[in-house]
């Protein structure tokens, strides 16, 4: 449910991206519409740059597994707009309203992965670039984002999952550590929402020194303990690792299936944001998170990543409402992200153990940069 307002603002093309899609079961039509053609390994789009304003795509799935199409922000992560469950033959249409700058197209052929991914480039618009639109419009707008956000990651989670424990199942310890950090990510970016079911997540993420007495440790933790075992800890039989991943695995489907219908609001998108940085000042940065693994860095980044998707899914509400605001978190969001690139080696991170105190101290610092105008934006976004 989307809070209403009757406030109508004048805003900035520049921040804003209305999505939506109609079914359509008939050939790609000639109204200017760019024309899209996936097949079960390519994802052929008619251009590579169009000019800003209201975009149509026609959807063309040539290939023999349901797909789905995706206009991606710049980052990869933001989705701008969707269109899912594409059958075999069949064509559907969508529309967005894209201002100029970076993109990425997305089919993704049974609707797994990543997608096959090509650069877009919106220039500007030929008619200018403001637009009205209704306050409530774009508080649904952003809320819908959010939501096939969250869907994407948890689709994603599951993948990863799925391959995690197999190889922590079957011993292989190389193959399960290099996953075991990347496919954390798609739970971080979206941890409030995961930590929203009190009941899976104790038992996906709870780490060992939460446990109150006769609880049981599962779920990530316990595969990161029984990985990077400490010294004195015997590991688990193999009886025992199979019984931990076919859990993991069955616990992370039903998140998925729960979080599919879930609705959002403003308010909770931008307390959500604040909550991952909070997340990142308790738990990450303090290196509490990944006791075992030292992995913590890549917790941050997921976080951080969140924070930024869910700002940037209500910015158009800030423009022309509160543009100080808005430039601050653009600014302070860039700072933190630079201050995190620092440590980046190879396709990761440092391990936590190998960050100096005065490094450490200078990440904390960056996050209360962050936090402190962050709190700020449940209250212009509900209005």
């Amino acid at each position: 449910m989307n809070k209403t307002s009757t406030a109508v603002a004048v805003l900035v093309v520049g921040t804003l991206a209305l999505a939506g899609c109609t079914d359509n079961t008939t050939e790609a039509s000639t109204d200017g519409a760019i024309s899209v053609v996936s097949t079960n390994d390519t994802c052929n789009v008619s251009t590579d740059t169009t000019a800003g304003g209201t975009i149509k795509f026609d959807v063309k799935n040539e290939g023999s597994a349901v797909t789905e199409f995706y206009l991606l922000a710049e980052d990869g992560l933001r989705i701008v707009g969707e269109v899912e469950n594409i059958g075999p033959g069949v064509t559907r249409d969508l529309v967005v309203m894209a201002p100029q700058g970076k993109y990425f197209t997305a089919c993704k052929p049974g609707m797994v992965g990543d997608g096959i991914r090509a650069a877009f480039t919106v220039s500007e618009s030929a008619d200018g670039q403001e637009v009205s639109a209704d306050r409530a419009a774009l508080q649904k707008n952003a809320t819908d984002q959010y939501a096939a956000y969250v869907k994407d990651q948890t689709e994603q989670l599951v993948r990863g999952t799925e391959k995690f424990a197999e190889a922590f199942a079957s011993g292989d310890e190389e193959l399960a550590k290099s996953l075991y950090a990347p496919t954390r990510m798609h739970w971080e970016r979206i941890e409030p929402v995961a930590e929203s079911f009190g009941d899976l997540d104790p038992i996906l993420d709870a780490r060992e020194a939460d446990l109150e007495a006769g609880d049981s440790f599962t779920g990530w933790h316990r595969a990161e303990k029984d990985l990077w075992a400490p010294e004195g800890y015997t590991k688990m039989s193999q009886g025992d690792r199979e019984e931990i991943a076919t859990k993991m695995v069955e616990d992370t489907k039903e998140l998925y299936t729960r979080t599919q219908s879930l609705e959002f609001t403003p308010d909770q998108l931008a307390n959500g944001a604040k909550e991952l940085l909070d997340e990142v000042a308790t738990g990450k940065v303090t290196g509490e998170e990944e006791t075992f693994s030292h992995t913590d860095l890549w917790d941050f980044q997921a976080n951080l990543e969140g924070a930024k998707i869910a700002y940037e899914d209500l910015q158009p509400l800030l423009a022309g409402t509160d543009d100080a605001l808005d430039e601050e978190l653009k600014t302070n969001f860039a700072a933190l992200q630079k201050q995190l690139d620092a440590y980046r080696e190879g396709d990761g991170f440092k391990y936590y153990q190998d960050l100096s105190d005065s490094q450490i101290k200078e990440l904390a610092s960056g996050v209360d940069a962050l936090s402190e105008p962050l709190s700020k934006l449940t209250a212009v976004v509900v209005k």
